[in-house]
């Protein structure tokens, strides 16, 4: 059976590759997605990840969230991923609002858990403010999560602050919540994501790949370090799905307590301590070879599948 996730995100670059693989993967079932303010505002991520589920062919529901942190301003990342939050790519066709579901993001995570027959996984890949709003608003979900396989934080290092880790750093009260509730966490930080980078030759393959690889490609020439001489591309998004999927590729995962600060100038920062009683798992090492075939794997499956639909149509 395949495993019932739900991806919170806000749609963004790096949100679009990792959604894309796991609407395709043979062993995930997307039952939901819900956007959030943080690469862009909430208009931007929810209309992306609406205009990807329509572009991609597939029906999975999408629910608009908090645009605002708890209790800071909303703080972006345009100059990352592009006002629009795609860099300069178009979808072909804007999707109607046929997919999006009537409720809060909030309130659709809280019904899609506790209907769910089995625990359900979340997958946030975005400031956490739906589902810090979601464990105090509705802790009885708590029961049915299984785990929670986030992007986010770092133990050493940050991108938005010397130390602080962009989806933390956006809302950190929010990422208190989730890291202070016991649930079963699995952190794919800075740590991990700045290692599995992808390479300008890893993205000239995808390209080949259909329209979903001419997408990606696209949206990636506009994205990363363009100062390198070689274009190594971190879709830090991308690891939660692959430790989901292939977590073998993750060769040094090891369990922690973590805090996050909510004040003063390591405002954002995510604080370890290895203790074999803690709830995180901290994803340290990759196989980052494995891990840039596994991507170029992914999206040449993509393309087959696709292939196949549209010659069956």
């Amino acid at each position: 059976m395949k495993l019932p996730i739900i991806i919170d995100t806000d749609p963004g670059i790096d949100d679009v590759v990792a959604i894309t693989a796991a609407l395709f993967s043979e062993q995930l079932d997307v039952q939901l997605i819900t956007t959030v303010g943080g690469n862009v505002g909430i208009e931007n991520t929810t209309r992306n990840a609406l205009n990807l589920v329509h572009f991609l062919g597939k029906d999975t529901p999408v629910a608009r969230g908090a645009n605002e942190p708890l209790m800071t301003q909303l703080v972006t990342a345009a100059e990352v991923h592009g006002e629009s939050g795609v860099g300069t790519y178009q979808f072909p066709e804007q999707a109607d609002e046929s997919l999006l579901v009537k409720e809060h993001a909030v309130l659709a995570l809280r019904n899609k858990i506790l209907q769910s027959s089995e625990p359900v996984t979340l997958v946030p890949i975005g400031p956490l403010t739906n589902i810090g709003l979601l464990l105090k608003m509705y802790p009885e979900t708590k029961e049915n999560i299984k785990e929670i396989v986030l992007m986010g934080g770092a133990v050493e290092g940050g991108n938005a602050t010397s130390v602080a880790e962009f989806n933390i750093f956006v809302d950190p009260h929010a990422a208190k919540i989730v890291f202070d509730s016991n649930i079963n966490i699995v952190m794919c930080g800075l740590d991990i994501t700045r290692i599995t980078t992808i390479t300008d030759e890893n993205i000239k393959i995808v390209e080949e790949y259909g329209k979903v690889g001419k997408m990606v490609s696209e949206m990636l020439s506009t994205y990363g370090d363009s100062s390198s001489t070689t274009k190594l591309s971190s879709i830090h998004d991308l690891c939660t799905i692959f430790y989901l999927t292939r977590p073998e590729l993750f060769t040094v995962v090891k369990r922690a307590k973590v805090d996050v600060v909510t004040e003063g100038p390591a405002f954002g920062c995510t604080v370890a301590e290895y203790r074999e009683d803690g709830n995180v798992q901290v994803c340290l090492d990759a196989d980052v070879e494995a891990f840039r075939l596994e991507f170029i794997t992914t999206f040449k499956k993509i393309f087959d599948e696709l292939e196949v639909l549209q010659y069956v149509d």
